[in-house]
């Protein structure tokens, strides 16, 4: 009986350290500053602030979720997000608006006087994960001038596809966000002048 407990001590400690030993892998939304992304040409005429970005509550968690089968998801606790879901999204649409707009985001800080202000505010619905299948997102944004308190709402639904591996469906989350940030670019002039389009930009 004795020896019985010495082994189960032995087996529980060498699954802790199996346990512990394991790698966890981070990942980041935010795109590389070499992404190839076309850079804007210069300045924009305007600025804009991007608010905090809502994320569903399943996805509001550290680890990536994946759907496994129809309504199953699994939470890996080996691949993780760097920061919280919803600032990775909101530094990666930032990183994303800048570049094609050539304007500011002047969250957190202070305007520059004499410059249209765009606030933007962005809500995901979904952001699904399916590895060797897709990597979605259904979002909900909204555009407004400030100053004249113009204001445009739109939807947007973007599906990649993507391979097996972790990092793939990463990457698609990053290709699917840098869509979402041109159709977002793509009003913002007419916007900033007071004008707001007569249709969203088509998906």
């Amino acid at each position: 009986m004795i020896r019985m407990r010495h082994l189960m001590a032995a087996l529980g400690a060498a699954a802790l350290a199996a346990c512990a030993s394991a790698p966890i892998h981070y990942y980041t939304l935010i795109p590389a500053s070499d992404n190839g992304t076309p850079a804007a040409t210069s300045p924009a005429h305007f600025q804009f602030e991007l608010m905090p970005v809502g994320v569903p509550a399943q996805n509001d968690v550290p680890q990536l979720v994946v759907r496994q089968g129809g309504q199953a998801v699994t939470l890996l606790n080996g691949e993780r997000w760097a920061a919280p879901l919803a600032d990775e999204v909101r530094g990666a649409l930032s990183v994303d608006l800048s570049q094609r707009t050539g304007a500011q985001d002047i969250s957190g800080g202070v305007a520059i006087n004499g410059k249209p202000v765009l606030r933007i505010k962005v809500d995901l619905r979904r952001f699904d994960s399916a590895p060797s299948s897709y990597a979605l997102i259904d979002a909900t944004w909204t555009v407004r001038e400030l100053r004249s308190q113009a204001v445009l709402t739109c939807s947007s639904h973007i599906n990649e596809t993507v391979g097996q591996d972790y990092a793939s469906v990463v990457a698609g989350h990053q290709q699917a966000l840098s869509t979402l940030a041109d159709q977002i670019a793509s009003v913002a002039p007419a916007m900033a002048a007071g004008s707001v389009p007569s249709a969203c930009p088509s998906p």
